[in-house]
């Protein structure tokens, strides 16, 4: 059943403001949950693949309300053809993806030209904790994680491999753009290197807005303005993503609650805003992925930001 896109927009902002207004940072639930059991890992389609953007915070936040620890999730059809069931009076999610129509359009000279239309779309799916009489290993929860020294030995190579200027000392972790360098503390300062990482996965996202790379830009000019507020809510969704890929626990920026009631602001003013954002980040986390030895940054269409 495909939902109208002013109701997906709302269904799914007024969902994020709800825990906003809570002072709770839906990116961060499936860390604070006591059901969270295993490795936290993005959800993951009927064939594998994982979920991107706006669809990882939807179904986390779903699989957290609902108790399921499997990470699969598929279409009743899908759950069919796999000679699967859906459970009587199971209640499915919401997903979304971004589509577009191409309309032709003429001019005051005359002139036919053909623009790209952007929309949202929405379907429904269900846990595989939903569905009975599927193969078994549909069933299977996250794996453990590795070994913590080799988690964080990870982290540091993956960093690393992305050629930023990484500076250490003073007090502070920040993105300085006009000079391109990451400032991060000096490691002693955090509690543990888990802390140290997750810090960093926030920085390198705001590194991944310079000109030479994404390109992004909202306009900020100085602490808490619109601008600035739409860069911090991409940069913190986006280190959440890049430490659910790492393994590592992300860090909760004590000095960043304040931008709580901004992005209340900006979410009650644009609906579309925290889509934008979740695409920023995943592309975000894409780029630097794609600065890994043997991997090419990825190009695919994100959900949101063109919608």
């Amino acid at each position: 059943m495909t939902t109208t896109r002013i109701d997906l927009y709302t269904r799914v902002t007024s969902a994020i403001i709800a825990d906003l207004e809570q002072g709770v940072r839906p990116w961060l639930k499936p860390w604070n949950a006591e059901c969270a059991a295993g490795r936290i890992t993005r959800p993951l389609r009927a064939n594998g693949q994982p979920y991107k953007g706006i669809n990882v915070l939807m179904l986390w936040t779903s699989a957290l309300a609902h108790n399921f620890s499997a990470p699969i999730w598929m279409t009743f059809k899908q759950a069919k053809e796999l000679k699967g069931n859906v459970r009587k009076d199971s209640k499915g999610s919401l997903v979304v993806y971004a589509d577009r129509i191409s309309k032709t359009e003429t001019g005051e000279n005359g002139e036919e030209n053909e623009r790209d239309i952007y929309f949202m779309k929405g379907y429904t799916v269900f846990n595989v904790e939903q569905i009975e009489g599927l193969p078994p290993h549909f069933y299977a929860t996250a794996a453990p994680q590795i070994d913590p020294v080799q988690r964080i030995e990870a982290a540091d190579r993956f960093f690393a491999h992305t050629g930023a200027d990484i500076r250490h000392g003073g007090n502070q972790a920040y993105y300085a753009p006009e000079r391109d360098y990451v400032q991060m503390p000096p490691f002693v300062s955090f509690k543990d290197a888990e802390s140290y990482s997750a810090t960093l996965a926030h920085e390198m996202t705001h590194w991944t807005k310079h000109p030479t790379r994404l390109n992004r830009e909202f306009g900020g000019k100085k602490f808490g303005d619109e601008g600035y507020a739409r860069e911090e809510l991409v940069a913190e969704i986006g280190a959440a993503f890049l430490c659910c890929d790492l393994g590592i626990t992300p860090e909760p920026r004590h000095d960043h609650a304040a931008y709580l009631g901004h992005w209340l602001a900006v979410l009650k003013e644009d609906k579309r805003a925290i889509f934008q954002a979740a695409a920023h980040a995943q592309r975000a986390v894409d780029f630097l992925h794609g600065l890994q030895p043997g991997r090419a940054v990825d190009q695919c269409l994100d959900v949101g930001v063109a919608a």
